[in-house]
């Protein structure tokens, strides 16, 4: 992509507007729910503090080698762009494939299901339950109205120009942050208690998991442990990912070689350090075993319940609301930019290369909309969740693996920003990521696979509809 194709974007973003982008697109409503699952999996207070130790320090480690390819190409597309340097126009297609398909459009679902399933706290018709519409086995719900609606409404703003959804990212990622600061304050002042704490570390590191049917605990080691761990790592992962969107936009960042770097290092520090203390205030207020047996697994709603009593369910779902509208905002904005540079590389919709009168590719913006919105109407974006999480663990490690090459093939390249830690850390976090795609491969095969089988789809996409080189 040639550098004049970037002067029609507008470099209207600061580094705090790149930070409260990776912070705001991070946070969703993963923080106030995966631990349920974490803690049913492993069984004890130190592996389920452990679990979102290890998927905090991959998440920055990644990033903090993104910075030295976004130093490298600071361009609209990120990721895109990088896999397309470092390998070729393949690769990258089936990268941009997978991210309209399921990636970005599937997490902007169930993000925007998460946003329906709260808002029925305050309004019960909003729920799922509401059937309004019956086709055969096709059931349309009020909620799956309310997250397209949301969609639809996000999609607009940010179509009117970047400063709009900019400001809109801004304002509620502090909000978002000061309220589960807020949180965690409350309930280490008002309702820490010494002995739930203590009985949560009175055995922190054995290994068990949680046996729905008999309603008790096995003890677990070996391969049920490993299995045990990666399962319980796809939600902390998931809740953890997308910190990656800022890249994306970096045609419109600011001094963009200092400041996606710098915005990817912030933001994925400030979110693992609020997991991680949020998870502690957890296991000082809620017995270990409520924690696991959370209804609809809405572990910050029981921690609520102990630190603000009857009106605490009401507070988690306005917070869940904010967190996920701002999440969807940052997922709308940034994934757009990535459907313009493959359009420009004559891989996408040719539509999708313009930019409209505010300086941003509408058509893209619509078209990820209208996607996004048929999957929230699958009603299944529990399985999107793993289909999601194993494609982008693999671009992941592919992205990555591409700094090597790309010390090789251009050495000369000015690199502003080098991969802290490298290779040691680039290596591990491959080795790692590799570690848990195998094991997600084995035990979620029948999610997992289709995720695998729907990347692999675009290959013969991409040859039938290349352009002539």
């Amino acid at each position: 992509m040639q550098e004049n194709d970037q002067e029609h974007f507008k470099r209207e973003l600061g580094l705090l507007d790149g930070t409260m982008l990776v912070v705001g697109s991070m946070i969703g409503s993963g923080i106030f729910i995966v631990s349920a699952d974490i803690a049913r999996q492993v069984g004890s207070a130190g592996w389920l503090t452990l679990i979102w130790l290890l998927s905090g320090f991959i998440t920055v480690v990644a990033a903090v080698s993104y910075g030295e390819l976004s130093a490298m190409f600071p361009k609209a597309g990120g990721q895109y762009v990088y896999l397309k340097e470092a390998y070729n126009k393949l690769i990258a297609f089936l990268y941009g494939w997978s991210f309209f398909a399921v990636i970005q459009t599937g997490t902007i679902a169930a993000v925007g299901v998460a946003f329906s399933k709260f808002a029925a706290y305050l309004y019960e018709p909003l729920s799922d339950e509401n059937i309004l519409y019956e086709l055969g086995a096709f059931k349309l719900n009020a909620a799956q109205l309310v997250s397209i609606l949301t969609i639809i409404i996000l999609t607009f703003i940010n179509s009117r120009g970047v400063k709009n959804g900019k400001i809109l990212q801004t304002v509620l990622t502090i909000i978002k942050i000061l309220s589960l600061l807020g949180l965690v304050i409350f309930g280490l002042t008002l309702a820490a208690k010494a002995s739930v704490w203590d009985a949560n570390w009175a055995d922190g590191w054995s290994t068990r998991t949680f046996d729905k049917e008999s309603g008790s605990w096995l003890p677990i080691s070996g391969t049920a442990l490993i299995s045990g761990i990666s399962a319980a790592m796809v939600g902390s992962l998931f809740s953890s990912d997308a910190w990656n969107g800022v890249t994306f936009i970096a045609g419109e960042i600011k001094n963009p070689k200092r400041n996606v770097g710098l915005s990817l290092f912030l933001g994925t520090f400030i979110v693992t350090s609020l997991y991680v203390i949020t998870n502690l205030m957890y296991l000082a207020v809620v017995p270990f075993d409520e924690i696991a047996t959370a209804k609809f697994d809405r572990v910050a709603v029981v921690a609520s319940d102990y630190i603000f009593g009857n009106i605490g369910a009401l507070i988690i779902a306005i917070m869940i609301m904010i967190s996920t509208f701002a999440c969807n905002n940052g997922l709308i904005m940034a994934g757009a930019r990535v459907y313009y540079t493959m359009a420009k590389d004559g891989l996408f919709f040719k539509k999708a290369a313009t930019l409209n009168s505010s300086s941003v590719p509408a058509w893209a913006l619509w078209a990820q909309c209208f996607w996004a919105s048929a999957l929230c109407l699958t009603g299944k974006y529990g399985d999107l969740l793993d289909f999601v999480i194993i494609i982008v663990l693999i671009f992941y490690i592919l992205t990555i693996y591409g700094i090597f090459i790309l010390r090789k093939k251009m050495p000369d390249l000015e690199r502003p920003y080098k991969a802290f830690g490298y290779p040691f850390l680039p290596m591990l976090y491959i080795i790692v990521a590799t570690a848990i795609c195998v094991s997600l491969l084995i035990t979620k095969f029948s999610t997992c696979g289709w995720g695998v089988l729907i990347m692999l789809t675009g290959i013969p996409v991409y040859y039938l509809t290349k352009p002539n080189e």
